[in-house]
């Protein structure tokens, strides 16, 4: 697994977007299946959407479909999350990971233990 390193989040207003950045240390950027996962107050770490190693396979969980995107610059290494129309319910630390294994489709994102996290990024959206 590749060590992360999350930035972009901040406090907005509801209807307001964001882009997120992660940096990923290491080698073979390329080859990693990733995503990004939310940990809201009160409740579990979720996968919030996950991208394939081609760029093109990507999953959103239910409530971020339509508004949130995800992608990847393997020449520079970042992965992105894109986050429009804010909700107050999306606020949250925000975390990118490179699980193994990780499988990538449309309706699913299926991924092993992540035993490496980076710090995170807060979003705090405002009604």
């Amino acid at each position: 697994q590749l060590q992360p390193m999350e930035s972009g989040g901040g406090t907005v207003q509801a209807g307001d977007s964001l882009t997120l950045s992660c940096t990923l240390s290491g080698l073979s950027f390329a080859g990693y299946a990733m995503g990004w996962f939310r940990q809201r107050p009160g409740k579990e770490r979720e996968a919030v959407s996950c991208i394939g190693t081609n760029g093109v396979d990507a999953y959103y969980e239910d409530s971020v479909k339509g508004r949130f995107t995800i992608s990847r610059d393997n020449a520079k290494k970042i992965l992105y999350l894109r986050m429009e129309s804010l909700r107050p319910e999306d606020t949250g630390m925000y975390y990118c990971a490179t699980p193994t294994p990780m499988v990538v489709q449309r309706n699913t994102c299926q991924y092993g233990a992540i035993n490496s996290w980076g710090q995170g990024t807060q979003v705090t959206v405002s009604s």
